[in-house]
C-alpha cells in the first residue's frame, strides 16, 4: 500500500538531499525511510531497492546539473565557453557533493528511465569542442580528457587532498588556461587513425 504523502519524486528528491547530507554511501533506504517517518518496507511501494534509488538520485543530478551547464554556455564559444562549462560543472559538484557522485557510477542502460539526460550532458559538451574543430574520433578524445581533468579535480578539492596554500581557485583557473591551449593547438591524429 503506498502511503499518502510519498510520491516517487518526492523520495528521489529526498534522497538527493539526504545524499548531500551524508554522502552516498549514506543514502540507504533504511535513513530514508526514517526521514519520512517510515518503516523501511513502505518504501518498497515506491523503488524496488537501494540501486534504484541511487540511479534515480543520479538522473534527477544530471538533469540539474545539465541545465546549469547549458545555461552558463549559452551564447558563449571557444574559451568563455570552456569556463563557463567548467565553473559551472564544479560548483555543482561543490554545492551538491552527495548527487554528483551518483552520476559518477556505472550504469547498464536498462537501468536508466530517461537517457535523454544523459545524451543531453554529451551533446552540450560536444557542441562546446566543435568550436575547437574538433571531430570524431578527436570529440571523444577531448572529452575524456575534459571529464577527467573536472572530476579528478572535483574529487581531490572534496575530498580535502589539495594541502598547497595556493588557492585552489587560482590553480583551477590555470588548469582551464591549459586545457584551453590545448583544444586549441590539438595534436594530429597518428597516421593509422586518419580516413583514407
Amino acid at each position: 500500500m503506498v502511503r499518502a504523502g510519498i510520491t516517487a519524486a518526492g523520495l528521489t528528491a529526498a534522497a538527493a538531499a539526504l545524499a548531500d547530507e551524508k554522502g552516498l554511501d549514506g543514502l540507504t533506504v533504511a535513513a530514508l525511510a526514517r526521514h519520512f517517518g517510515v518503516k523501511d518496507a513502505s518504501l518498497y511501494a515506491h523503488v524496488r531497492n537501494l540501486r534504484e534509488l541511487r540511479v534515480r538520485v543520479a538522473q534527477l543530478a544530471s538533469q540539474e546539473m545539465t541545465d546549469r551547464i547549458a545555461q552558463a554556455v549559452a551564447g558563449r564559444s571557444g574559451k568563455d565557453a570552456l569556463v563557463a562549462f567548467a565553473d559551472a560543472y564544479r560548483d555543482y559538484a561543490l554545492r551538491h557533493p552527495g548527487r554528483y557522485a551518483a552520476t559518477q557510477q556505472r550504469f547498464d542502460p536498462a537501468e536508466i528511465t530517461d537517457l535523454a539526460v544523459f545524451r543531453r550532458s554529451v551533446d552540450l559538451t560536444y557542441g562546446m569542442l566543435r568550436a575547437y574543430g574538433l571531430t570524431e574520433p578527436d570529440l571523444t578524445d577531448a572529452g575524456r580528457l575534459l571529464r577527467s581533468t573536472f572530476h579528478g579535480y572535483v574529487h581531490l578539492e572534496l575530498s580535502g587532498a589539495f594541502g598547497h596554500p595556493r588557492e585552489v581557485d587560482r590553480s583551477w583557473a590555470r588548469a582551464l588556461d591549459a586545457l584551453h591551449s590545448t583544444l586549441a593547438t590539438w595534436p594530429p591524429r597518428p597516421p593509422e587513425e586518419n580516413p583514407r
